[in-house]
């Protein structure tokens, strides 16, 4: 039974193709919607998680303020002494590397190339687990006396020099000159699209002294051990800095301690939001289409009363009439379905080469998204195909 029903919605699909097309098209644009924007938000979510790995689930960073974003809401900024006390009296920690950073614009002979410089010390390539790929680090000499050389990041090693091997050779920071010692390998773009490799690394005390003009540090990262909870840490960390920043009693803090799990779990809980919300509006699609369908599936039972009158004559019942309209509307809102997951698989993929994000498959919003546009045509193919069903088998003879 159910067998022919397919058969005879084929063909009623066959017989008004345009027609039918057209129906199904709000069906694939809200299928196609919802898998697009929640592979898109997987592969978000994935490409945050990794460059947190990446970074270390053992990192924290210490920042003035406890305003997050640019600008320190007018909290006192670091210094070289609370980088070292850290280091120093807060037991289980690896490594600390105080960072200070400013805007320059970076010249070698006609090239010219606007990047970040960073002030920071050979605690920096542990804490951050970014190897040397050629030259060399900072020695303790010119980490204590302020020297005039950098490492240089990996795109800006490209936009001055090239092919051509840069160790050795000076370039200009505003008014420093400075020479290269090293290059460090490249890492990417970051989860925010920003380009990780778009950097030059100085010793500290040299941008200090030489192009911020203060003694100030934006930002001290520290590594925790192996192991070891970070969290103690984290609490470790807070009260020698309520203490050498003379924050008594209940004061709120003017620094914050933060853990990047904290901060994936946060952007990732947004991130899954978002896709919800985006979601959920490209779903409303469906129901356009769904709308679409009984519309239609209503044309096409006025149209093709007369048929319906001599099934009903000559002993259909009315379960068969009702069964085949209501397979027809699931037919319709299953291939639209189909398409809709192809066009979404192509575009998933292409939007997700575009963006930088990783193409994530999930096979289970794929059958939901097929089983709920099923579900769209028995909803609204089910009162058409009632309709049918219950019509006059006299009246549906007579009519024109």
């Amino acid at each position: 039974m159910i067998r022919d029903a397919l058969l005879l919605a084929l063909l009623a699909i066959r017989r008004n193709a345009l027609r039918s097309s057209l129906t199904i098209l709000g069906i694939v644009i809200g299928v196609a919607a919802v898998i697009v924007m929640v592979t898109l938000g997987a592969g978000a979510t994935q490409q945050i998680t990794q460059e947190i790995a990446g970074l270390g689930s053992n990192v924290l960073m210490v920042m003035p303020g406890q305003r997050m974003g640019p600008g320190q809401g007018g909290a006192p900024p670091f210094d070289l002494a609370d980088a070292q006390a850290i280091a120093r009296e807060v037991p289980l920690v690896a490594a600390v590397a105080p960072l200070t950073s400013r805007g320059v614009t970076a010249i070698y002979a006609n090239q010219n190339w606007s990047t970040s410089a960073i002030g920071t010390d050979n605690q920096f390539f542990l804490v951050r687990k970014w190897s040397v790929a050629s030259g060399r680090e900072f020695t303790e000499g010119e980490l204590r006396a302020g020297k005039t050389v950098c490492v240089l990041g990996a795109t800006v090693k490209n936009k001055l020099f090239g092919g051509e091997d840069p160790l050795s050779s000076k370039i200009r920071l505003e008014s420093l000159s400075c020479q290269v010692i090293g290059v460090l390998s490249a890492k990417g773009q970051s989860a925010m699209g920003a380009d990780q490799d778009d950097v030059i690394v100085l010793p500290v005390r040299t941008l200090q002294r030489r192009i911020t003009g203060n003694q100030n540090v934006g930002q001290i990262q520290v590594l925790v051990q192996d192991e070891a909870s970070t969290e103690r840490v984290q609490r470790d960390i807070t009260t020698l800095m309520r203490v050498r920043r003379h924050i008594a009693g209940s004061r709120e803090d003017d620094f914050r301690v933060n853990d990047p799990k904290e901060i994936a779990s946060m952007v990732a809980g947004t991130t899954q939001t978002l896709t919800t919300l985006l979601s959920a509006v490209a779903a409303v699609s469906l129901l356009v289409g769904g709308i679409g369908i009984m519309n239609i599936m209503l044309v096409s039972v006025t149209e093709r009363t007369q048929e319906i009158g001599i099934r009903l004559a000559i002993g259909a019942a009315e379960g068969d009439v009702l069964l085949q309209f209501l397979v027809e509307a699931v037919a319709l809102s299953s291939f639209g379905g189909l398409m809709g997951i192809v066009v979404a698989l192509l575009g998933s993929f292409s939007l997700a080469r575009l963006l930088n994000v990783p193409f994530v498959f999930d096979a289970g919003i794929v059958f939901l998204a097929l089983l709920f546009s099923a579900m769209v045509g028995i909803v609204f193919g089910y009162f058409p195909a009632r309709k049918a069903a219950r019509l006059d088998p006299i009246e549906a003879l007579r009519h024109e």
